[in-house]
């Protein structure tokens, strides 16, 4: 069996086309050998099973992050290597809450250089001690995955940060792009190398990995697949920038379940499916849901939680109390507030130490009471800008404890060098007051940290002095545009561009009533230690097994090239409608019923014209009809209230841009497919709640559709309208042998509905043939479909074809055709 490969590894990002290799690929068990790949798909690409060989009967996950939970450190004596998990990852932090039933497999890159004569005994060491599966990185292609793509394009882009100028993130590098693709096939190959994709469970961490759902889907079409993206998602306006933007949000919904931190980000993402992929999403239940290609994307909304267990033990710990100790001492008769940042652009460090210049200046009271500890962390990126922050930290702080500054005594205290994890826990005890002021961040977890560190135990409480029996208090300033923000109500939330704001809200802070204070960490606390990370976990696993449940009820395949590739998923009775099928059932069939929808199905759904083009018309009337006139099948004698509805969806069409009236024989249609979104969603259900109101006492009904707003007859619809002709046919003696109904949206599922049932009643010939289709490949009660206007076209030309040879040798059968203009 040959494999399906691509000749350059980047024809995937661009939809190249495929060869066939000559020989077939095998992967490894372990597959350690570094470089660019020249194979982006593997045998059998929609495939739901593998050959990959597993012995594992137990429920796993395979967890995938840019970076491995290990440590690892190479022996100077014999260039050995030495492993060891690494306690502050949250990936393996997350293990927690899987449950002691799950194996977890991790998938991931090392933090250290490893030569490639080592490669192949480090990856035998990890997968069998740590369950660990490395991705070996080239050094220029890690360089630029991550300090490229990642850090110049999509951090920045995802924190709001547009490259305006070449200083300010830099111009979009295609380059770049295809070294984030291929790293993400690695990831994709590895995962290969272990999963059991009809069992185990995949979830993908960060935007590190975008694409990789694409690579994972293609292969296994029913892998169970879950994404969490850790970093804000941008509103569109900046995200629609993003030159590969489509191709990532199409690798997004490639996986089962899609996480974020805030409500925010997940509508962001929503957002940006509508404008850009013409998506909509619905709530069923509390669930969020998109539909995409017959597959339910679930959206997963919670913030990641900290490991309580790990900053309890550090607590217990004797180093612990004693920097406690030694911090009480020197901070004696002085109020403490913490900043605990890294050292980039987004975290707000100046803005913070401007707000405490302003304090100081404006409450002189608290020169030589009140000390701000900033602890800056090394930037995580590099940079100009990285420089540029630390040139203006320490300008800052210098002129700050110049003009406030006495001996013994500075208001800011800048630590920059690396501290113990306990070091800074111990910060965390004796500060009163936590300040998180950054511009723009994902999540951000020092709040949580800090209120279980507040929470303390007893030999801390003996250390500082206090009662263990009285109630603990701390207080939290915090950005409103941080991930953590809406889960902490007790917060002061502040704006950090408004120095002032910032600098009222750490006076707040300060003066606050101890039993407010007490009341505010009390609410905190509850939350904090409820809501920890094994919480998180767990119920990401428990939406993901949902978002997967009906994986094997469904018939899959793919289509698509490149990063365009997508599963549709369908009945296992919802299939295309074959030409030949349907011409050999209609040349043995006497009585014919045809049903055709009207807008978006003989007519584009992009005209600005309501009246069919020459050729829709010429191909229908080929087919063998007797001469009749067009007949109203319900008749509506009563159409006044048209001159109520008109005036109300002119107002609502000037207002509206993009939107327009469409008048029908028996309805009026408020169209609004041109306008924004958004404003159109608004303005529909605006127009529908007014319309409703002022036709209340009309016989009509208001409804929505898919970007319409329509008002029509009461009982008037496909349903009835499909029946009726079935009815009047029978009445004439010609009992419909052959039924097709054709139509494109939600109203002609009522036709649909009425056409199956006929099938089990006296309405139709015991032998017929009925095909209910559908336009497009989505969840429907026709069992049938097309793929577009072009096809129902072609179609009927054959079938027109058909009718001519046919009536040069036969008498001419009989055909009742409607098209509908309900």
């Amino acid at each position: 069996m040959v494999s399906r490969s691509y000749s350059n590894l980047l024809d995937l990002a661009y939809g190249g086309t495929p060869t066939l290799s000559q020989e077939k690929k095998r992967f490894p068990r372990v597959a350690t050998v570094p470089g660019l790949l020249s194979e982006v798909e593997d045998d059998n690409c929609n495939s739901v099973s593998s050959d990959a060989p597993s012995s594992v009967s137990q429920e796993r996950m395979i967890i995938v992050g840019n970076q491995l939970p290990l440590r690892a450190h190479q022996n100077t004596d014999d260039e050995g290597w030495c492993f060891s998990w690494d306690e502050d990852s949250l990936l393996l932090q997350l293990k927690d809450g899987l449950g002691e039933d799950v194996e977890v497999i991790y998938v991931g890159c090392l933090k250290e250089e490893v030569p490639p004569n080592k490669q192949d005994d480090v990856a035998q060491t990890l997968l069998e001690t740590f369950k660990c599966v490395p991705a070996f990185l080239p050094p220029e292609l890690f360089t630029k995955f991550y300090h490229g793509f990642c850090k110049q394009h999509l951090w920045p882009l995802f924190h709001y940060m547009l490259p305006l100028s070449p200083d300010l993130g830099g111009r979009f590098d295609r380059s770049l792009w295809q070294a984030y693709v291929s790293v993400n096939k690695i990831f994709a190959d590895k995962v290969m190398e272990v999963i059991n994709p009809d069992d185990d469970y995949v979830w993908v961490h960060d935007y590190h990995l975008m694409v990789l759902p694409t690579f994972l889907r293609k292969r296994f079409n029913r892998v169970k697949l879950g994404f969490f993206l850790h970093s804000p998602f941008p509103s569109s306006e900046i995200y629609r920038t993003l030159p590969v933007r489509e191709e990532l949000l199409r690798a997004l919904l490639n996986s089962d379940l899609v996480g974020f931190h805030t409500f925010d980000y997940a509508r962001h993402f929503l957002t940006c499916c509508s404008r850009m992929l013409g998506l909509s999403y619905q709530s069923k239940r509390g669930y969020i849901g998109l539909e995409y290609y017959g597959r339910t994307v679930s959206i997963k909304i919670l913030p990641v939680g900290i490991h309580i267990g790990q900053l309890q033990s550090v607590l217990n710990l004797p180093e612990t109390e004693a920097k406690v100790a030694e911090l009480r001492n020197k901070f004696r008769g002085q109020t403490v507030m913490l900043g605990v940042d890294d050292m980039d652009i987004f975290k707000g460090i100046s803005l913070k130490l401007l707000a405490m210049e302003q304090l100081l200046m404006q409450h002189t009271e608290n020169t030589g009471q009140v000390v701000l500890v900033q602890i800056a962390n090394p930037a995580r990126g590099r940079g100009r800008d990285v420089e540029e922050v630390r040139s203006e930290t320490y300008a800052t702080v210098k002129r700050i404890n110049n003009a406030f500054g006495r001996p013994g005594y500075d208001p800011v205290v800048l630590i920059d060098t690396p501290l113990q994890f306990y070091e800074r826990i111990a910060y965390y005890v004796i500060a009163e007051c936590c300040l998180v002021t950054a511009v723009r961040d994902g999540m951000n977890l020092i709040p949580y940290e800090y209120i279980i560190c507040r929470q303390g135990n007893e030999k801390l409480d003996q250390t500082l002095g206090l009662n263990p029996l009285e109630p603990k208090r701390s207080m939290l300033v915090v950005s409103e545009f941080i991930g953590c923000s809406p889960s902490l109500s007790g917060a002061i939330r502040v704006n950090p561009w408004n120095i002032d704001a910032v600098a009222d809200a750490m006076d707040s802070a300060l003066i606050l009533s101890e039993a407010e204070k007490q009341l505010r960490h009390e609410k905190h606390y509850r939350y904090v230690s409820t809501h920890d990370v094994a919480y998180w976990a767990r119920s990401f696993l428990q939406d993901l097994e949902r978002a997967c449940g009906d994986h094997l009820r469904k018939r899959c395949w793919g289509i698509g090239f490149g990063l365009g590739f997508r599963v549709v998923a369908m009945d296992p009775n919802f299939r295309k409608l074959s030409v030949e099928h349907i011409v050999a059932a209609y040349k043995r069939t006497k009585n014919r019923a045809i049903l055709l929808d009207y807008d978006s199905t003989l007519l584009l759904t992009s005209s600005l014209s309501t009246i069919p083009n020459v050729e829709a018309v010429g191909i229908l009337n080929n087919l063998p009809k007797h001469d009749a006139d067009w007949e109203t099948c319900i008749s509506v004698p009563d159409f006044d209230w048209k001159q109520i509805a008109e005036p109300v969806m002119k107002l609502y069409t000037e207002t509206t841009d993009g939107s327009a009236i469409e008048t029908k024989e028996s309805s009026l249609v408020w169209n609004y497919r041109d306008a924004d979104p958004d404003f159109g969603f608004c303005q529909a259900k605006e127009l529908l709640d007014h319309l409703e109101s002022v036709l209340a006492n009309e016989p009509v009904l208001v409804k929505s559709g898919q970007h319409i707003v329509e008002v029509k007859p009461q009982g008037v619809n496909k349903g009835l309208v499909a029946e009726h002709l079935l009815v009047t046919m029978k009445q004439k003696g010609m009992l419909p042998d052959f039924v097709l109904c054709i139509g494109d949206d939600r109203s002609d599922e009522d036709m649909f509905e009425v056409i199956m049932q006929a099938t089990a009643g006296p309405y139709l010939s015991p032998v017929a043939d009925v095909f209910a289709c559908t336009v497009g490949q989505k969840c429907s009660k026709a069992k049938y479909y097309v793929e577009d206007r072009t096809e129902i076209l072609r179609m009927f030309q054959v079938l027109a074809n058909a009718s001519e040879h046919a009536s040069k040798i036969a008498p001419r059968p009989s055909n009742r055709a409607i098209i509908d203009r309900v």
